[in-house]
């Protein structure tokens, strides 16, 4: 089944998109997706794949293609494994799959697709302690897994984990974790501004511009130059 996989992802390829996606995914040394390979295949061709092998696809399988540099090969895993995870009877197994990967799952967008709907939503009615190990992990993948996996929690009116994990990474020093912590912020904001505000009046002297920046999107002009000044 692998092989068939990965052929029919080879067959998809385009070299002058993959060229643009290396830039765009930060491929060049010292960047965050060193070492990246793309082919260049479109998401929604991803999905078509993925749907075409998910019965088929076994964790083994799965674990083959998140070991690849190949991104579209990480990002049809992922796919793949989502949707076992809606379906499955054994959820603790695909999360306890899940956990034993972050560090494949070592890009933006891999962490975006995967880390709400499994381990947030897995952790929806659990302890919650996992995150803030992941947290303060070295590896900026499990960093940011921990913060997008609250987007669960969010969504359903829970803020506590996502305000007190940006508390912790107030200090982060990776843009991409400034980026995502904002968004969460900006979320629990659109669902209860005041819990965002009294989150950011005690914190927004502190914050990276970027985490500000991205939590105050949606504010009023005034409102938000008022914060951009403190």
């Amino acid at each position: 089944m692998i092989n068939k996989l990965k052929r029919e992802l080879r067959r998809k390829q385009d070299k002058e998109k993959a060229k643009f996606l290396a830039r765009f995914f930060k491929t060049g040394k010292g960047e965050y997706g060193e070492g990246e390979v793309f082919l260049g295949i479109s998401v929604p061709e991803q999905r078509k794949t993925a749907k075409k092998f998910f019965k088929e696809a076994s964790l083994k399988d799965l674990k083959e293609l998140l070991r690849s540099k190949i991104h579209e090969f990480r990002l049809t895993a992922l796919i793949i494994l989502v949707e076992k995870y809606k379906k499955a009877g054994e959820k603790e197994k695909i999360f306890n799959f899940y956990l034993d990967n972050t560090k494949r799952i070592n890009n933006w967008d891999l962490v975006d697709l995967s880390a709400p709907n499994i381990a947030g939503d897995y952790l929806l009615d659990k302890d919650r302690k996992i995150l803030f190990s992941l947290a303060r992990s070295k590896n900026v993948w499990e960093r940011r897994i921990a913060v997008l996996s609250t987007f669960a929690f969010i969504r359903r009116n829970q803020f506590e984990e996502a305000l007190k994990l940006a508390e912790i990474l107030l200090i982060d020093k990776h843009d991409l974790i400034h980026k995502a912590t904002g968004w969460m912020l900006r979320e629990v904001g659109k669902r209860d501004k005041k819990r965002e505000k009294e989150f950011l009046e005690r914190f927004c002297s502190k914050m990276p511009r970027t985490m500000l920046r991205y939590a105050i999107e949606k504010f009023e002009d005034k409102e938000r130059a008022k914060f951009l000044r403190s």
